[in-house]
């Protein structure tokens, strides 16, 4: 079983046809160490002819407290790329609604099952034949991130990736103060903070952008390391 709270250092993917169970317990998850995994060796007969490499698959996941603006970075990023999109919102269960709603913060209990269903839905994406996928999700703990990265688990070719977005509690506040009709009130802002865990040094896997630039140039940013990750991986 995958340990949510023990430090694991792990290279590899799982795999594409997990079933979503309702977990009475907090599940265990892996530390995985950041990085995605180096292409498998493997061995053949030297007279038998060799398949081509795999085409590299990404998945792009922006995180970040509310108000960053993931859903308008994560928009940008797949319209340009041409990729489908995933709001992560749209994957809570009515019950995490609910208690959003009500101002009431969601436990770690309350998003494993996301967790796992956003997981799932970007590798459904990819077996339909895309070469890529971007999603949104909060992502506001490590052991939230390392759900993800259970993703390229088995497959070498698959390459996860995160867009962390980053301001000042205040700024986000008062974003979250000009929006309408979203069950994110400004008071939640606060909780998201309390828990939230920067990605750290050894989280390479993690592109960090200051949103408090404009929108615009957070998305111009967005893109140009998207476009330069991409092409690095290929050499």
């Amino acid at each position: 079983m995958l340990s949510y709270d023990s430090p694991v250092s792990v290279n590899g993917k799982g795999p594409s046809t997990t079933t979503l169970k309702t977990m009475p317990n907090p599940p265990m998850v892996m530390h995985l160490s950041a990085p995605s995994l180096p292409n498998g060796v493997r061995t053949h007969n030297a007279t038998a002819p060799v398949a081509p490499p795999a085409k590299d698959l990404h998945i792009w996941l922006v995180t970040g407290p509310a108000g960053c603006g993931k859903s308008t970075v994560a928009k940008h990023l797949a319209d340009s790329l041409h990729w489908p999109y995933i709001e992560g919102d749209e994957y809570h269960p009515q019950a995490n609604i609910d208690k959003m709603s009500a101002g009431i913060p969601l436990t770690d209990a309350d998003r494993w099952d996301w967790l796992t269903a956003l997981r799932e839905a970007s590798i459904h994406q990819l077996d339909q034949g895309h070469d890529g996928v971007v999603l949104t999700c909060s992502a506001l703990k490590r052991k939230y991130r390392d759900v993800i990265r259970v993703a390229p688990y088995f497959t070498p070719n698959l390459r996860l990736h995160f867009i962390y977005l980053d301001a000042a509690e205040e700024l986000l506040l008062q974003r979250v103060l000009a929006r309408q009709n979203h069950y994110m009130g400004a008071n939640m802002v606060h909780s998201q903070f309390d828990i939230l865990e920067r990605p750290k040094a050894d989280e390479v896997d993690v592109i960090a952008i200051d949103v408090s630039q404009t929108i615009d140039s957070v998305k111009a940013e967005a893109l140009d390391r998207v476009l330069q990750t991409i092409h690095e991986a290929k050499k």
